[in-house]
């Protein structure tokens, strides 16, 4: 599970098929890369974060790509 992508988007107050839509991504995708059952293509992590108003290469940063932790907690 990606906690810290997670709370970004109920930080935004956003469900995942708002987030999925307003990032032209499938909910089913977004579920799957926000559950840490996959890894997002550079394109979906580019469209991500812009919605969630972060840096795309989160995504693809080993301490913060499959942590627990709020992004806040990891240093991000």
């Amino acid at each position: 599970m990606r906690t810290w992508l997670k709370n970004l988007r109920e930080e935004k107050g956003l469900t995942q098929l708002e987030l999925a839509e307003l990032s032209n991504v499938e909910r089913t995708t977004y579920a799957s890369i926000e559950q840490g059952r996959r890894n997002p293509s550079v394109a979906n992590a580019m469209r991500i974060a812009e919605v969630l108003n972060v840096e795309w290469t989160i995504f693809f940063d080993p301490k913060v790509r499959d942590s627990t932790q709020k992004l806040t907690e990891i240093g991000g």
